[in-house]
């Protein structure tokens, strides 16, 4: 008999415990989203399964083409991919991405530019005629879907604040034909 309490006294602060770490996990270092909309095709569809890792960029700045998935507003978190740094001037010219002068490949559209013949998968812009800086200001970046023709980005909603990421899309669990690791 005191055997049997000795060992559901042990399994319950074992289950408590489980449960504690696991919501600190779920708290603060990583997060379950499921993407809503058309807006990352074709990396990602609406209803796949992510886990986003909430504390890299405690760590380390955020990098040039990671997924993130940000604050949009009140209600809504978007996932988007980060085109342009602080301090980058951006151009778009011919679906072809320019960042400081450069010509930078974007091997992910590669496949969806083939499906849009004899139009521009990105339309034409500069940073400068959508927002009316000349670089992306110091604690901002600018992002993009990857279905540029059915995105609203920071085209649309301007510059994210670092303080609205959430974290770095790092895997795609779901469908699970589709598992995809994203660093």
């Amino acid at each position: 008999m005191f055997y049997m309490k000795s060992e559901m006294l042990s399994w319950t602060k074992t289950i408590l415990i489980a449960i504690v770490l696991a919501a600190i996990i779920r708290i603060f270092l990583f997060a379950n989203y499921i993407v809503d909309g058309q807006s990352m095709l074709p990396t990602m569809h609406d209803g796949d399964r992510l886990i986003v890792n909430k504390i890299v960029y405690q760590l380390k700045e955020p990098e040039r083409f990671d997924i993130v998935v940000f604050h949009a507003d009140e209600q809504r978190d978007y996932i988007k991919r980060i085109i342009g740094l602080p301090g980058d001037k951006i151009t778009y010219k011919n679906d072809q991405l320019y960042v400081n002068g450069e010509k930078l490949e974007e091997q992910y559209l590669e496949d969806l530019k083939s499906t849009v013949h004899n139009q521009l998968l990105t339309s034409n812009f500069t940073l400068e005629e959508l927002t009316g800086e000349a670089i992306v200001p110091e604690n901002t970046v600018f992002v993009l879907g990857d279905n540029r023709q059915n995105s609203t980005d920071s085209r649309i909603i301007g510059f994210i604040s670092m303080e609205d990421i959430v974290g770095e899309v790092n895997l795609k669990y779901w469908p699970l034909g589709d598992l995809s690791l994203y660093n």
